[in-house]
C-alpha cells in the first residue's frame, strides 16, 4: 500500500514537471547592492492563466524583466520547455503596463509587427494578423490609427501582438489596469474566453485582489523586503463563470484571506 502511494505522488510529480512551461528556480536580484527580489520559485503549467499578486513597488515588473530576458538575475535561472533561457529575449512576449503601439502605424500594421520583425513579409504579416481581428474585436479598426481607438480597443491590439509575438507564453504588466471598471470588466471576461480557447499560458502581474481571484487558476503572492513569493493559492473548482460570483460569500472570503497575506 505505501508502495503504491509513493508510486502515485512520483507520477503526479512528473505529470507536473512535463506541464510545467515556464520555471524560474531561485531568482535574486540586486541593484545598486540593494536587494529587489530574493529566491524567487515559480511554475506556470501549460494553459495555465497565473495571477502574480502584490503591491506596487514589490519587484513584480523587475521579476517579469527576468523572466523575458531582458534582465539577468544575479542569481538563479529561468527555463522555458526545460530549456535554459536566462538573460535570452525574444522567447516570450511580454506586454508592459502601456500598450506601446505606434501612433504613426495603422492597427494591422501595428498588430503585424512581431511577424516583420521574424522576417515574414509586409503583405502575409497582415494577412496573418487579419485573420485573428474578429475574434480579438477588432474588425473595422484595420486602418485605423491608435489615437482613434479607445482605451479598450488598444488594449486588444495590444494583446493580439503579444499573442502573435509568441503564442506559448505571454508575460502581461498590469494590461487592464488603466481601464474603466465597466470596460474593464469586459475586457477580463473576454480575454480569459481568448486565452483558454487557444491554450496559451499566461502569467500576468495584478495588484488587484478582485481582478487576481476572477481570472487566475492559480496566484502566487509577493510579499515583503526584498520581495519574495510568500504564498500560493489555487483557484481550480470555483465557480468563477456564475454572474453572481464576485458578490458571493465565497469571493469575500477568499479576499479577506489574500489581504491578510499580503
Amino acid at each position: 500500500m505505501i508502495l503504491l502511494q509513493k508510486f502515485t505522488i512520483l507520477c503526479e510529480l512528473m505529470l507536473r514537471m512535463d506541464l510545467a512551461m515556464l520555471k524560474a528556480k531561485n531568482i535574486t536580484k540586486y541593484y545598486q547592492k540593494q536587494k529587489v527580489i530574493e529566491g524567487i520559485n515559480l511554475e506556470i503549467h501549460k494553459g495555465e492563466l497565473v495571477c502574480l499578486l502584490g503591491v506596487s513597488g514589490i519587484g513584480k515588473t523587475t521579476l517579469f524583466q527576468i523572466l523575458s530576458g531582458l534582465e539577468r538575475p544575479d542569481e538563479g535561472s529561468v527555463y522555458l520547455n526545460n530549456e535554459d533561457v536566462t538573460g535570452v529575449t525574444g522567447k516570450m512576449s511580454y506586454m508592459q503596463q502601456k500598450d506601446l503601439l505606434l501612433p504613426f502605424e495603422t492597427i494591422v500594421d501595428n498588430v503585424a509587427i512581431p511577424l516583420t520583425l521574424r522576417g515574414v513579409s509586409k503583405k502575409e504579416a497582415r494577412e496573418t494578423a487579419l485573420s485573428f481581428f474578429i475574434e480579438f474585436g477588432l474588425e473595422g479598426c484595420e486602418r485605423k490609427y491608435p489615437s482613434q481607438l479607445s482605451g479598450g480597443m488598444r488594449q486588444r491590439a495590444a494583446l493580439l501582438r503579444s499573442y502573435l509575438f509568441s503564442d506559448q507564453v505571454m508575460l502581461l504588466d498590469e494590461p487592464f489596469n488603466s481601464l474603466d471598471v465597466i470596460t474593464k470588466a469586459a475586457m477580463q471576461q473576454w480575454f480569459v474566453q481568448i486565452m483558454k480557447k487557444h491554450g496559451t499560458t499566461v502569467l500576468l502581474i495584478t495588484h488587484d485582489v478582485d481582478e487576481a481571484i476572477l481570472l487566475s487558476d492559480r496566484i502566487y503572492i509577493m510579499s515583503g523586503s526584498p520581495g519574495k513569493i510568500t504564498h500560493e493559492l489555487s483557484m481550480n473548482g470555483e465557480n468563477k463563470d456564475d454572474p453572481e460570483f464576485s458578490t458571493s460569500f465565497r469571493f469575500v472570503e477568499f479576499k479577506k484571506h489574500i489581504l491578510k497575506m499580503i
